[in-house]
């Protein structure tokens, strides 16, 4: 196994599990938790993973002429990611949670079409064979029985859901496209993540998840969110490391297994049973994340 493959292997992995665990931790502790609300509370954990990686790693100046390009398109592709958030949140409210989560587990798909025809990543079969596992079984866990009681409201949800699907595809891209330019660094990416979280995400929060007469956001919510929104956003700095030095028609799949984690951890600490089909969607993820990397390097 090359030291080129661990560069990128071992953040992937750790985003893995993180964004695996802290959903199982979202289930359990803050799920009755505002969505635009459970946006501040993330953003939050961004600001103090990120600056704190930001502040203790070795950096170009970001704001520099050198690093102009690289500044904004990074900066560019966190606007779309936290964009898609809200989409994905916007959707969810609107449409049936089968559907939209579905149409969301499939943007590593956009994300492997967009670096083969935008970055020029070419993958071999074997590679292609691993994704392609990877991204069956996300969507696969993501189906869930019809809510008989759900009720949808118009159209609006399709656009919303595709529009995310896209968006996630095109960040991810971007994403990687930044770190060929000049200045690129893992670490002012990471300030741009937290930038970027701050103008969507937080906006987003600001303005719909503040108390409406209710109880209002409080001390135990932030208590129970420490944990899982960390850990989210450590999970995003994985990533921004692991896209720095792996493929990312690869990095975005395997990361964006964590459905398969958070199924086991629910398993195990909610006592949730894993039925038969998610058993093969957790065997699927198993064999297309081992096939995924090139293990020679």
């Amino acid at each position: 196994m090359s030291h080129n493959l661990l560069l990128w292997l071992i953040p992937a992995i750790i985003a893995l599990f993180s964004y695996g665990i802290a959903q199982g931790l979202v289930k359990k502790y803050i799920a009755d938790v505002l969505p635009a609300r459970f946006c501040l509370f993330f953003v939050a954990a961004k600001a103090l993973v990120n600056m704190g990686y930001f502040l203790t790693q070795a950096h170009p100046n970001p704001f520099s002429s050198e690093s102009r390009s690289f500044f904004w398109i990074g900066l560019l592709a966190y606007l779309l990611d936290g964009s898609g958030w809200i989409l994905y949140y916007k959707s969810i409210v609107l449409g049936p949670i089968t559907i939209v989560g579905t149409l969301s587990a499939a943007y590593p798909a956009t994300t492997v079409v967009f670096a083969a025809f935008f970055l020029g990543e070419i993958l071999t079969p074997i590679q292609y064979v691993g994704v392609s596992l990877v991204i069956l079984s996300c969507i696969g866990l993501s189906i869930a029985p019809s809510d008989p009681n759900s009720r949808t409201q118009g159209h609006k949800w399709i656009f919303l859901a595709a529009g995310a699907l896209i968006i996630w595809g095109a960040a991810q891209t971007l994403v990687k496209y930044a770190y060929t330019l000049p200045e690129a660094s893992e670490a002012n990416m990471a300030l741009f993540n937290t930038i970027g979280g701050a103008l969507t995400l937080g906006v987003y929060g600001m303005l719909y998840g503040r108390a409406t007469g209710d109880a209002g956001s409080s001390g135990s919510e932030w208590l129970k969110a420490t944990i899982p929104m960390s850990m989210m956003a450590g999970g995003d700095l994985g990533v921004i490391i692991a896209s720095r030095y792996g493929k990312i028609s690869v990095v975005t799949p395997l990361t964006a297994a964590y459905p398969v984690v958070t199924l086991v951890f629910a398993a195990a600490a909610l006592k949730e049973k894993i039925t038969p089909a998610q058993w093969l969607c957790i065997s699927m993820t198993l064999i297309g994340m081992y096939l995924s990397p090139n293990w020679s390097g």
